[in-house]
């Protein structure tokens, strides 16, 4: 049994955002070094291609689609850490969102993150491109009710010990 506890403290070591007493803490990241850092992030949102169509004619009556999920994804970096528990605070320097067409009927999102901080900004990346997302779903669901979100991911990290 003794065996079992221990390595269990050990696990606990290595697992940064739990405490000696296995709860939930944010990370110290006093001794890390500021540098700067970036994160990029993509995902999609799958529609019908009569809904592209109407989302680039500037069609929508919601209005333009694209500008508003753009401000969403870039208030939503700015809002990750009221939204992530354990996300820390960051001073980010610059927020980044773009779209493309993936086919006609798949528009990607692709959002770009950076600070100069001692974490990394790849939730703030990931929420960004979530937001974005979810502003574009918004904005359509009246003409359609078919979209589907998904392939959200961090494509690139930089900064950090990943960088040294």
């Amino acid at each position: 049994m003794a065996d079992r506890w221990k390595a269990a403290e050990e696990e606990l070591k290595r697992l940064t955002h739990f405490n000696t007493e296995g709860r939930a803490k944010m990370v110290d990241v006093s001794k890390k070094e500021v540098t700067a850092r970036k994160a990029i992030a993509q995902g999609m949102v799958k529609m019908r291609a009569e809904t592209m169509s109407l989302i680039k004619e500037g069609s929508i009556e919601k209005g333009d689609v694209l500008a508003v999920a753009q401000v969403a994804g870039i208030m939503a970096a700015k809002k990750t850490a009221e939204l992530i528990p354990m996300c820390h605070p960051l001073q980010i320097t610059g927020v980044d969102i773009s779209f493309s067409d993936l086919s006609k009927t798949e528009l990607g999102i692709t959002a770009t993150v950076k600070t100069m901080d001692r974490t990394g900004v790849e939730m703030e990346a990931l929420t960004a491109v979530a937001v974005a997302a979810l502003a574009i779903y918004d904005m359509c669901k009246a003409v359609d009710k078919t979209m589907m979100i998904g392939n959200i991911e961090l494509i690139e990290k930089t900064g950090g010990k990943s960088s040294q």
